[in-house]
């Protein structure tokens, strides 16, 4: 089937900014959307968004965005074959002819790309994740979901950038949701008790004033057990330390505790709250450009817990093989928006999945009512997904869309649960 037509607008994401839509057309008159998301915490090799500058909207309307959509795009996509995803991937990279996707934007990239793969799959009268799984059997993701916020997503109140938790103890993705609902209600209620509650931060978890990094923890242990489940067991803690903020060149700034650390003892401490809580996850736990550091921390803690790699491995098939050829990490995050299109996320996802990586999923903190990374995440296996917190609904319409996958009669869809997680230790 043929893509007649190549459309694209204007829409706003969830901090009610500008971004791109793109709309395709097939020739049988089945369509399909794409939305491009953005980052506030982002490595510095993932793909360049096209934003105009100048005075509107502090520079980041997507005019030119658009029109290179509508004068370059679309005509060279008119007449390819939908289903071709590879091929018109490679068509768009072509066009853009830059590394990072700067002359045409990634964010128009990416909104393309995606809406061509939901055109390909409205065409075949398929949910997207049943299209993408091709008959393999797949499953629902196990959730990571943020309580607290911070970092760049909450003003820097608390350096860390997500204090999540993983309903390790579900055993459908349903439950893990309404595990983590009565963990989120009993977060909230702790911090309204005790004062230290500001509101939510950018991705819908609650906005803290913690005096120290680690009363978020202790205050997410609590919330767990004031929600009746055992920490470790039924509900573990991640967390994204999103370090590449707040760190550079081997030095590391603690705002909240008015500390500098050198790699060495930024490891040294969360290696500590390894020891102390129950933690299975940890996300950029060294800046990106801290590869010895992240290294080390791999092989202090890599066989005990994930050891996930965002800026440093910017959903790039070449730098996890790289990674895996250091011992850097042994999970990786995925994001289409870091690579561009969807044939160059699916490969760094095939290439994680081939050295024994686990792999993430993941929103960016400005989302859109776009649901496709769901369906990514389970026709691709990927085994986890993470899309911020259990509020606002740019977040609820991804974690419904889950329970309409499970829930849909006539194509049933086991849940990965724990065993997606890396590392040794039990959740």
């Amino acid at each position: 089937m043929k893509i007649r037509e190549v459309h694209a607008r204007r829409v706003w994401d969830s901090r009610g900014r500008p971004t791109v839509e793109v709309e395709v057309i097939n020739e049988d008159g089945t369509t399909g959307c794409g939305i491009a998301p953005a980052g506030a915490s982002r490595g510095t090799r993932e793909a360049v968004e096209l934003r105009d500058g100048g005075q509107r909207f502090k520079g980041l309307d997507v005019q030119a965005a658009l029109r290179g959509i509508e004068h370059e795009i679309a005509p060279a996509l008119a007449g390819q074959e939908v289903t071709n995803q590879s091929g018109i991937d490679a068509t768009l990279i072509a066009l853009d002819g830059t590394p990072n996707k700067a002359r045409l934007g990634g964010n128009a990239l990416t909104a393309t790309s995606l809406a061509v793969l939901s055109a390909a799959a409205a065409h075949a009268r398929l949910p997207l994740w049943q299209y993408l799984a091709g008959g393999r059997p797949v499953a629902l993701p196990l959730p990571q979901i943020q309580i607290f916020g911070g970092g760049a997503h909450a003003g820097r109140r608390v350096d860390v950038q997500d204090f999540m938790v993983i309903a390790a103890g579900a055993a459908t993705f349903a439950q893990a949701l309404e595990m983590t609902a009565e963990v989120y209600r009993a977060a909230g209620e702790l911090m309204a008790a005790r004062g230290p509650l500001s509101g939510v931060a950018d991705e819908g978890g609650w906005w803290p004033s913690f005096s120290r990094n680690e009363e978020a923890l202790d205050t997410l242990v609590a919330a767990i057990e004031k929600a009746g489940f055992i920490p470790g067991d039924e509900v573990a803690i991640a967390l994204d330390i999103a370090a590449s903020e707040f760190g550079q060149g081997g030095r590391y700034r603690l705002a909240l505790e008015n500390e500098e650390l050198d790699s060495d003892a930024l490891c040294e401490r969360l290696v500590g709250w390894v020891d102390r809580y129950p933690i299975v996850s940890i996300e950029d736990p060294l800046a990106e450009d801290d590869e010895a550091g992240l290294v080390a921390f791999t092989r202090a803690v890599g066989h005990r817990i994930q050891v996930v790699g965002d800026d440093y491995l910017v959903t790039n098939a070449a730098r996890v093989h790289a990674a895996a050829a250091l011992g850097a990490c042994n999970t990786v995050l995925i994001k289409p928006n870091q690579a561009g299109t969807v044939t160059e996320t699916l490969a760094a996802l095939e290439a994680a999945q081939s050295l024994g990586y686990a792999t993430i999923v993941s929103a960016r903190s400005g989302e859109t009512e776009d649901v496709a990374i769901v369906h990514l995440a389970t026709g691709w296996n990927a085994g986890q997904l993470k899309v911020g917190s259990f509020a606002r609904s740019e977040r609820m319409a991804k974690w419904n869309e889950g329970v309409r996958i499970e829930t849909r009669p006539h194509a049933p869809v086991r849940f990965a649960g724990r065993a997606a997680l890396a590392g040794g230790r039990k959740a």
